[in-house]
């Protein structure tokens, strides 16, 4: 990580020429503007920058698209401010001369942008921290790595991909070998960045890996994902490789994200930890049973796209049963750790997810649990894909209902951020209702 002192020299000594200011936006992608350095240092520093509010109202293609209250026609398509956030200022070691840093979305006037994933993540870790606790994440980023370079793989379709492994390397090391190469140039540009890298390993689908950092603050811990996820797909680009994070590439296992969230005291002091039953304490437990309250409602956010309701595969280590579980892969709340290390694992977002909207939800139904004093149900032994109990949606157009639905959302994420990232599934859905697919052709060409 860099201080601005820091930047001012490496700027005079002419390591560093340009500056990077990125937001993150509803799919949790990084947009933003490439600055020179001098005019990051002369301007942006002291009165930041602007983009167009559209940013956080259109599709994944960047199509401008109808039902969003903050943009629009009507409205003009007008800036918003980025706001440089100076903590999260760090080098980019795999782009020559280049720092990055995360901007915070505010309106001119100084206000939040309310549906921007960072402001809606600092309100959550807010309403924690007037209870004098803070919530520490971790994330476990699975990808897909393929021969194939990004123009390449598009040119054939995304068909007849070659994946870098051609079997099964799950914690094997010969298999991780394959790709060494590309891993550790990954895993040291992310320690480059100012990241905390513990281990890589081999996942079960064809050429699947996964590398994973060490926990941190909730906030800290997403801006990482969020740049991790784009630099590694720059990298694999600049090898003529390609990586992806779709949650179900193909009928094999799909890439998961596990996020892993516990809670402390500002001194450090473990608040779900206690001596009650599984080491929890009461606190522990509402928070879980929160969870489990408004997984249903929630899974919007854990599972955002049409793709990512592939995963739920009885089987495939993706979760179907909104049930929990002591260091049981098979329910969707994992409960792992002893003592300071206590914390409870979501097994149901996907590789697409948004860090900052999923853990914004975990927090929301942790506190909702916590108010409420919700009492928490017996953990699930044995294999919850069997337990005939309520699973999570089947469907993006299943969890927009829940989520719509859903006074738990609204109460603690408000009515606006509600609506908002609603009409971003209506718009999902209505692109997916208008596509001829491929297996819709294969069905039907010749037979129909």
């Amino acid at each position: 990580m860099l201080t601005v002192d820091e930047l001012r020299d490496d700027v005079s000594a002419g390591r560093v020429d340009t500056v990077l200011l990125a937001i993150a936006d509803m799919q949790g992608r990084l947009q933003g503007k490439r600055l020179s350095a001098r005019y990051f240092l002369e301007q942006v520093l002291e009165h930041a920058a602007e983009g167009c509010d559209y940013l956080l109202a259109v599709d994944v293609d960047m199509n401008t698209v109808d039902g969003y209250a903050m943009s629009s026609w009507e409205r003009g398509y007008g800036d918003f401010v980025m706001r440089p956030d100076l903590s999260t200022l760090r080098r980019v070691p795999w782009q020559d001369g280049t720092v990055l840093l995360m901007a915070d979305v505010v309106w001119e006037d100084g206000g939040d942008v309310a549906a921007s994933p960072r402001q809606i993540l600092r309100a959550q870790i807010g309403r924690l921290a007037e209870r004098g606790w803070k919530a520490y994440v971790g994330t476990e980023l699975e990808f897909v790595v393929y021969r194939d370079g990004y123009e390449e793989a598009w040119a054939k379709a995304y068909r007849d991909l070659t994946p870098a492994n051609l079997y099964n390397v799950d914690y094997s090391l010969l298999g991780g070998a394959r790709v060494e190469p590309l891993l550790r140039r990954i895993r040291l540009g992310m320690e480059g960045a100012g990241m905390y890298v513990e281990s890589a390993k081999g996942e079960c689908n064809l050429g699947q890996h996964e590398i994973a950092f060490r926990f941190d603050e909730a906030l800290v811990t997403c801006d990482n994902h969020g740049i991790y996820k784009n630099g590694a797909k720059e990298i694999a680009a600049q090898d003529g490789m390609s990586v992806t994070f779709m949650a179900k590439p193909n009928h094999r296992e799909g890439n998961s994200c596990h996020i892993h969230i516990s809670l402390r005291t500002a001194e450090g002091d473990p608040v779900m930890a206690g001596d009650g039953p599984h080491g929890l304490s009461k606190v522990g437990e509402h928070f879980i049973a929160g969870q489990l309250a408004a997984l249903r409602e929630f899974t919007l956010l854990y599972a955002p796209n049409i793709n990512s309701y592939k995963r739920y595969v009885p089987g495939s280590f993706a979760p179907t049963a909104v049930k929990w579980g002591v260091d049981n892969r098979t329910c969707a709340l994992r409960l792992v750790g002893h003592g300071p290390s206590l914390r409870v694992e979501n097994r149901v977002p996907g590789g697409d997810v948004n860090p900052y909207l999923a853990v914004s939800g975990m927090i929301a139904a942790g506190l909702h649990g916590i108010e409420h004093e919700l009492p928490l149900e017996e953990p699930f032994s044995g294999n919850a894909y069997a337990a005939g109990a309520e699973t999570v949606p089947a469907t993006l157009r299943d969890a927009l209902a829940l989520w719509r639905s859903s006074e738990i959302a609204k109460a603690a994420l408000g009515e606006e951020v509600v609506e908002h990232y609603a009409n971003n599934a209506r718009v999902e859905l209505a692109a997916f209702d208008a596509a001829v697919t491929d297996w819709e052709m294969f069905r039907g060409f010749e037979r129909m």
